[in-house]
């Protein structure tokens, strides 16, 4: 079995019976569909493998000592530095991500971005479904979720050079545009 397909089956346990805030679909769509960004990106196994599991240490009973266990030092370190500490503010935790965006590898921008699109894709369609209600179901509102959006479009860029820009950085700053300039 490939690595990425050990991932995938992994994580699929790991977040057996949760759902989505918006949707209610199954939860393991997320980190399946984050991994199809970065494998249709061209990226690595690992990081493919870090996008299966960047939420299993912050939603689940999985620590990065497992991750580092099962699937090797590059992958724990890739998810490590995308899991935010429970423990601090959603402003201090999410500073923490836009810093981490700003000033780290382009592997961790790469997988950051992947999830935070996913992520923002389905705030948009549950925006055309449920209207601006839908923000009453987040830690943090319409005007909080723009300024980390709009925060992690304005970092993502910083280091990189022209042709170490993935496609889905543009889908998602323009998802950014969509969904906050009303």
């Amino acid at each position: 079995m490939l690595l990425k397909e050990k991932a995938r089956a992994f994580s699929t346990e790991a977040h057996k019976g949760q759902i989505r805030k918006i949707s209610n679909e199954p939860y393991i769509n997320h980190p399946i569909q984050v991994a199809q960004y970065l494998e249709r990106a061209g990226f690595s196994e690992e990081l493919i493998c870090a996008g299966y599991l960047h939420d299993i240490v912050e939603d689940t009973p999985y620590n990065i000592e497992d991750i580092e266990k099962l699937f090797g030092p590059t992958v724990a370190n890739l998810v490590s530095a995308h899991t935010e500490d429970k423990g601090k503010s959603w402003k201090e935790r999410k500073q923490h991500t836009i810093q981490t965006v700003n000033n780290s590898s382009k592997e961790i921008k790469y997988l950051i971005v992947a999830d935070k699109l996913d992520n923002l894709l389905g705030i948009e369609k549950g925006l055309q479904q449920y209207g601006a209600s839908i923000w009453e179901k987040f830690n943090a509102g319409f005007e909080q979720q723009k300024w980390y959006n709009e925060s992690i479009a304005a970092s993502m860029y910083h280091g990189l050079n022209e042709e170490d820009i993935p496609f889905y950085f543009y889908e998602y700053e323009d998802a950014v545009k969509r969904v906050f300039s009303s």
